[in-house]
């Protein structure tokens, strides 16, 4: 895993904490839409950084 997904991870992670525990609703529905956008581009770092060999000898 890259750097870059390792980072996203931790911040969808974070702001999911922060959506749930959250007890008044001062800050909406930031929370929740930022760990929605941060887990799309985790997947996406994780598509493009995944190193895909081909082998192309059938044994």
């Amino acid at each position: 895993m890259s750097r870059l997904a390792k980072g996203l991870l931790i911040l969808a992670i974070l702001s999911a904490t922060l959506g749930c525990f959250t007890t008044e609703n001062t800050l909406g529905d930031a929370p929740v839409v930022a760990c929605g956008f941060f887990s799309g581009l985790f997947l996406l770092a994780l598509v493009l950084g995944r190193k895909i060999k081909f082998d192309p000898v059938l044994r």
